[in-house]
């Protein structure tokens, strides 16, 4: 059965970029309820018990009860989103990343500010629903990409890239505060984004 990822600080602590109700609504209600939804589903497939989420994710073609599949598709992409989500936000975060990331950032997008401007750029274009990603291959080289709804790159890419990072913009990320103004809710998110913590994921993902 897969649990939430347990948050590292209050739901105020992200305040004033992202706001405490936003928070509470997002993490305990919307993700709670992909993580309740993805379990009720993957009961009915017993095939499926001691994968991990990244295995049932990678072969969602492996379900061939439809439903089913559009079940685990949308929650246990919700499940994941969130977990990384919500794992690479910090109160101390906006910090410019250093070291072996902060390197590979400059090799291939030229500054970590035109990293920003696209992610930007893809956040804000994403018709709906959806995501902007941050990802890396095997080889280290780093991409940035959108999806639609709770799709992530594990999905749209076969596991050839592995998401480090990722901006919710679904309107219960940031409806609440920033009305329909999408880009200053993205603006602000980078206050908040815990570089340590996604340096430490794309070391992980090599």
């Amino acid at each position: 059965m897969f649990e939430q990822a347990k948050l590292t600080y209050d739901f105020n602590a992200l305040e004033p970029h992202i706001d405490e109700l936003t928070m509470q609504t997002h993490y305990g209600k919307h993700h709670a309820a992909y993580t309740n939804n993805l379990n009720v589903a993957l009961e009915k497939l017993p095939n499926l018990q001691g994968k991990n989420i990244e295995e049932i994710l990678m072969n969602l073609g492996s379900i061939s009860d439809t439903s089913l599949q559009t079940a685990v598709r949308n929650n246990g992409g919700g499940f994941y989103n969130h977990n990384l989500f919500f794992e690479t936000l910090s109160p101390k975060g906006g910090v410019e990343p250093v070291g072996t990331l902060g390197t590979q950032i400059k090799k291939d997008f030229g500054s970590f500010e035109d990293l920003k401007k696209m992610l930007t750029t893809h956040a804000t274009s994403v018709f709906g629903s959806g995501w902007a990603w941050l990802s890396t291959d095997r080889d280290g080289r780093l991409v940035v990409s959108n999806t639609a709804n709770q799709d992530n790159p594990l999905m749209t890419h076969g596991g050839k890239l592995i998401p480090i990072f990722g901006i919710d913009v679904w309107e219960h990320a940031y409806y609440l505060k920033y009305k329909n103004v999408r880009p200053d809710y993205v603006n602000a998110l980078f206050n908040v984004v815990d570089w340590e913590k996604v340096a430490e994921l794309y070391q992980e993902a090599l």
